[in-house]
Order: structure tokens, then C-alpha cells, then sequence
């Protein structure tokens, strides 16, 4: 599915992000539909992975049932592989990166001799990959087109994007569900290295929304070799998206003005399906199932589900 093209009892808006499209019923919930779409440097490829969407919102099922003792979560159903309806709340306009080794975009920051990000000092003498002491937050703003920014604690609340209050407990509950996402890991071998989450409130109630540790989400390492290969100087093997980051910038493409997407080829796009799958398995220690719903019979699904909601 590259996009979905429904039509609800009820439906009072409807948003296309970079790879979700999401329908608002009576202002009260939403139906969000995880497409095939994939983007990186805040671009959307011109072309669908398939079963991305069923691995992203399975992974994303999974994992918010396991840490629903932390903090709400916004799922009410999970009617179809590639679908979850939940409660429609007031989004904060910031995304709460957090970061426990110093990789991707931190490690780029670091390299360029920058020893501070969003606001956070970054302690000298770290290599590529490393732990950081404890764990960091480095927040973004929330774009929904474009590029998302950094941004620090002190300008969030200085602009009043998050009231003081709010934003401790957004740190806590970020913290919280960051430890239990690395001991997840660490049963599946895996080190969670960095992640993002997302909340909104309704009334005095926040709770997390979208996707949690998630291959987009993500970045998780091989939890065999982590240590001789930082030893070693060599790059950790990674269970991410970073590849296709990688692949996008051996080809000359980071996002910029003036670039264009690579060709991606047939053999290209069933790799990147065949890693999606092969996260997944590893991720949530279950077999994946390939599932393919016609757009008439998710509708249907839907719309029953709604209905008895």
C-alpha cells in the first residue's frame, strides 16, 4: 500500500504524513494506516517497501502493550496488520529523542568538534558508538512538513511550546520507557542505542502516541561483538534504517536542496524488504507472517471496528 484512499462514517479530517496516513473520526479517535512508504532526511522515497507498513505498526503493537504499566498509550484496537485505531489527542509539538550511545546524528555533531547538543554537553573523549554516562535527551520541534529541528529544554519552555510541568514529566515518562525498551532489547540480544517518542494529553492525561521502537524509530545494535568491535575501531552492525540512510548518501543524496533520490531499483527495494522482515523477527523474537488485505476488505474491517468501539 503506498496510500490509502478511505472513507469513514464519521470522518471529520484526514492527514498524509511522511509514511502514515491518518483519518479523525467525530474529532474523538483515529484510524491510523501505516503505508509502505519510506522516507529519510525528511524525504519520502518515490518508492514503496513492501510489508514495511505491517512491520512498523506490528512492532509498534508490540511494544506499546509492553510498556503500557509506564504510561498510557493511545491504542484502542489493532484491526488489521498495518492499522491501529486509538484516542485522538492534543500532540505536543516537540518529539522527545533520547540517546544512550553517541551514533547518527550525535556522533555526526560530535565529529565536527561540537561538544553540545539541544542543550545537552557532550562529555570529551567518546568514539563513534560509545555509551554516554546516561542516557541524554536532545528534543526536536515537530514538523509536519520538512525538516524536523533540534531544540533544547530551555528553548522549549522559554517559548512555551510545553509547560514547565508537562515537559518534567514528558523527561520522566521518556526516561522510563527508554529502560524498558533496552531491557526488551537485551532479551533479544540487542542494545537499543537511541529512539524517539511521541505524546499528546486529553484533559490532565498524557499519554504516548504513534510508534515505539520501531527500525524507524530506532536504532538498535548487535549486543554479540558490541564491545570488540568498539575496541576495534570497527562499525557495529546495526538493526535500523540506517542502511538506507547509507545507501542514500554513497549515492550523492542527504536531503539537500538541488539533490535527487537515487534510482531505486527492484533488487534495492526487495532488500530493504527483506531487512524490514528480518528487524521485525529479531526485534519481537516472532516469526513474521505476511499478510495482504485488499482496500475494500481493510475499509470494511475498519468501519466494523469502529462500530464497536
Amino acid at each position: 500500500m503506498l496510500e490509502s484512499k478511505f472513507k469513514f462514517p464519521g470522518q471529520t479530517a484526514f492527514y498524509k504524513g511522511k509514511v502514515r496516513d491518518v483519518y479523525t473520526i467525530n474529532d474523538k479517535e483515529m484510524v491510523m494506516v501505516a503505508s509502505n512508504r519510506i522516507s529519510a532526511f525528511d524525504v519520502v522515497l518515490p518508492r514503496p517497501i513492501p510489508y514495511k507498513g505491517q512491520v512498523l505498526n506490528q512492532v509498534a503493537a508490540i511494544m506499546l502493550e509492553a510498556t503500557k504499566d509506564i504510561v498510557p498509550n493511545w491504542v484502542k484496537a489493532v484491526p488489521l496488520p498495518n492499522v491501529t485505531i486509538g484516542l485522538k489527542c492534543e500532540t505536543f509539538p516537540v518529539e522527545m529523542v533520547v540517546r544512550g550511545n553517541l551514533t547518527g546524528h550525535a556522533w555526526r555533531t560530535y565529529k565536527s568538534g561540537k561538544r553540545e547538543l539541544c542543550g545537552v554537553t557532550m562529555p570529551e573523549g567518546l568514539k563513534e558508538n560509545d555509551y554516554f554516562p546516561t542516557p541524554i535527551i536532545t528534543p526536536t520541534t515537530k514538523a509536519h512538513e520538512g525538516h524536523d529541528e533540534d531544540i533544547s529544554r530551555e528553548e522549549i519552555l522559554a517559548r512555551g511550546l510545553v509547560s514547565k510541568e508537562d515537559y518534567e514529566q514528558l523527561e520522566k515518562y521518556t526516561l522510563a520507557l527508554f529502560a524498558r525498551g533496552k531491557e526488551l532489547a537485551a532479551k533479544r540480544g540487542l542494545i537499543l542505542v537511541d529512539t524517539k517518542y511521541e505524546f499528546g494529553k486529553i484533559g490532565d492525561t498524557i499519554y504516548v502516541i504513534d510508534e515505539i521502537h520501531t527500525p524507524d524509530s530506532s536504532r538498535y545494535f548487535y549486543a554479540e561483538g558490541y564491545e570488540e568491535k568498539q575496541k576495534a575501531g570497527e562499525a557495529q552492525k546495526q538493526l535500523s534504517k540506517e542502511f538506507v540512510r547509507e545507501w542514500l548518501m554513497a549515492n550523492g543524496f542527504q536531503g539537500k536542496e538541488g539533490q535527487q533520490v537515487p534510482e531505486m531499483t527492484d533488487e534495492f527495494v526487495n532488500t530493504v524488504s527483506e531487512r524490514y522482515i528480518e528487524l521485525f523477527e529479531n526485534i519481537t523474537g516472532q516469526k513474521f507472517v505476511k499478510q495482504d488485505v485488499s482496500d475494500a476488505e481493510s475499509e470494511q474491517k475498519i468501519i466494523e471496528t469502529l462500530k464497536s468501539l
